[in-house]
């Protein structure tokens, strides 16, 4: 299982990096959309795991890159934030797969992320 992490907080894209490897995933950590944008440009991954608010750049534009891309490849959103707690991200990003809290366990979050990448 190939991921992509986009996460603007580099510690905390690490503790879910370490997490997923440890389910045997090869991961690769983006903080910014411009970071992620490279790295999806030489690479295809089976999900991406992204932070809805980004410190650089937009997570909308780097989905809409993704589903340009790869029509229906996942995202599995994560935030810290109340921000689209009403589903809303479903209807805005098509490619939407999963939204959960960026305090969800880590173990969890992985288990989720290799479900949907199946």
């Amino acid at each position: 299982m190939a991921v992509l992490i986009v996460e603007s907080v580099r510690e905390l894209g690490r503790v879910w990096q370490s997490a997923l490897e440890r389910l045997g995933a090869d991961v690769e950590l983006a903080t910014s959309q411009s970071d992620a944008i490279s790295k999806l440009m030489e690479t295809e991954f089976d999900i991406i795991v992204m932070n809805v608010v980004l410190g650089e750049g937009s997570a909308f534009a780097v989905s809409d890159f993704v589903n340009y891309r790869w029509p229906g490849k996942p995202i599995f959103f994560v935030t810290s934030t109340s921000f689209f707690s009403d589903g809303s991200i479903f209807n805005l990003c098509s490619n939407a797969c999963a939204y959960v809290q960026s305090d969800t366990a880590p173990d969890d979050l992985a288990s989720m992320v290799q479900h949907y990448a199946m």
